[in-house]
């Protein structure tokens, strides 16, 4: 059953959360979308929810999820300081023995790569640190040399580089909404294994997380970042249409997992619902795969399998499933 939206737009305009603040037209489309899952969108001053067609509140979060609660603040940050600690031997290992290390966040918008980001840092050096985030291509660089504008942005040794976004822009979102051609798309899945293999000799280790978050907290996120005046740059006309393409993004991730998801550079899906759980779990994962000095093997643990598993588990189901 599809519970259809009957709010005009004069009413969303109207409505606390919207007053001065947010772009009724944006909250029009956030509706329409919530009514294509059957739910609509109740706008608060400060906080919007999903409601069913009964007038039951969702859990957006718990949809496919491992756990039936939350993760608490006070056990979060407990758990967060400990493992930013470890980051930080981490870290100290890297400059003195002239490692380079880049890790890679990717995943749906809204999936909490930004904010696992800035936890991974916020208490790093930024001498030994940098977040890199490029604007889409242009020139040269939207078709013959994709992957070389990476080139100058990956570490040095001794440096520690975490990428908001990569590569893998070219197998995501360029290819859904058709900022590149098809056969562009098709050439950087052939070559980007060649290049991470490149990398690899270059004594660069690489990591790989792919953020996970079901459609509909997704559009929760959304919903609140419209309410929200210092994140409502986070909310772009692209995000909005991509919304709309839940399917051919599934699709695109799907085929990039199988055509990249090695055994030299595979990649890890954090499920990001519960966003406190991803970022400890992230930390957890990295911390985990990396050798250092005065590594604390008790603290670090073993990162959660709920939370934190291989993509090749999927890719190995999904090639099970085609045709011989």
């Amino acid at each position: 059953m599809v519970y259809l939206v009957s709010a005009a737009p004069t009413d969303l305009a109207a409505a606390p959360g919207f007053a001065g603040q947010a772009d009724a037209g944006v909250g029009v489309q956030l509706d329409c979308l919530a009514a294509e899952l059957g739910l609509r969108v109740a706008w608060g001053t400060k906080n919007a929810t999903l409601i069913r067609p009964d007038g039951i509140k969702v859990q957006t979060w718990r949809e496919d999820y491992p756990y039936d609660r939350l993760m608490g603040r006070r056990q979060y940050e407990q758990a967060k300081l400990g493992l930013q600690i470890e980051l930080l031997k981490l870290q100290r290992s890297v400059k003195a023995e002239g490692r380079r290390l880049a890790i890679v966040f990717e995943g749906r918008d809204a999936a909490g790569k930004g904010g696992t980001i800035r936890r991974f840092t916020e208490n790093l050096n930024p001498r030994g640190t940098r977040i890199v985030a490029l604007d889409k291509p242009t020139g040269p660089t939207q078709t013959r040399h994709y992957l070389r504008r990476y080139l100058g942005h990956l570490p040095v040794p001794g440096e520690i580089v975490l990428l908001d976004r990569s590569w893998y822009n070219r197998a995501g979102v360029e290819r859904v909404m058709g900022f590149c051609r098809p056969e562009e798309s098709a050439e950087f899945l052939r070559a980007a294994p060649e290049f991470e293999r490149m990398l690899a000799q270059e004594g660069i280790t690489l990591i790989k997380l792919w953020f996970s978050i079901t459609r509909a907290e997704q559009l929760r996120r959304f919903a609140n970042r419209q309410l929200d005046p210092v994140k409502q740059w986070k909310l772009s006309p692209i995000d909005l249409a991509a919304l709309g393409k839940w399917d051919e993004y599934t699709s695109a991730k799907e085929e990039m997992f199988c055509r990249t998801d090695l055994p030299d550079s595979p990649w890890a899906v954090v499920k990001s619902n519960d966003k406190r759980r991803a970022r400890l779990e992230a930390m957890r994962y990295v911390l985990y795969s990396q050798q250092y000095t005065g590594k604390n093997r008790r603290l670090v643990g073993k990162p959660d399998p709920l939370i934190v598993a291989p993509a090749r588990r999927r890719t190995a189901r999904l090639q099970a499933d085609q045709p011989a």
